[in-house]
């Protein structure tokens, strides 16, 4: 069934993100460095912090769409693996975001799976745009 694992592994990654910001608010709120991690919280690793949550879980939520519609429209569009995949690349862009600000890693996964993601929404605009009706 394809997107069935764009859904599975997009609520995943949701639950994944969805812990990481509890995490950030304890950090900022009540972690043992609070009032200090709050004064840096608009710049720099923590600037970065916040934007891996958002991306995580808007690119999570755009996997389970993509799964939804590939799963009730497969037989009507193309590149259904293609935009599968894609999307599914896509969850780089987060994680390379994490990679950065914890293990120090080049942005080159924060580009590719942007990259991915931007490409996999667009194809599966123009297969629908596509759809005879």
């Amino acid at each position: 069934m394809k997107g069935k694992n764009n859904i599975s592994i997009g609520l995943f990654t949701m639950a994944f993100f969805m812990g990481y910001g509890f995490l950030l608010v304890y950090l900022r709120d009540f972690g043992p460095n609070a009032k200090e991690w709050a004064e840096a919280y608009p710049i720099g690793k923590h600037f970065e912090s916040r934007l891996a949550h958002v991306h995580g879980n808007l690119f999570a939520f755009l996997n389970i769409v993509i799964g939804y519609l590939l799963i009730q429209f497969s037989d009507k569009l193309k590149n259904v693996n293609l935009i599968s995949t894609l999307g599914l690349i896509g969850l780089l862009m987060p994680l390379g975001i994490l990679g950065e600000v914890y293990l120090g890693l080049p942005p080159i996964f924060v580009l590719l799976g942007a990259i991915a993601m931007t490409a996999s929404v667009i194809i599966l605009g123009i297969s629908f745009f596509k759809i005879k009706s």
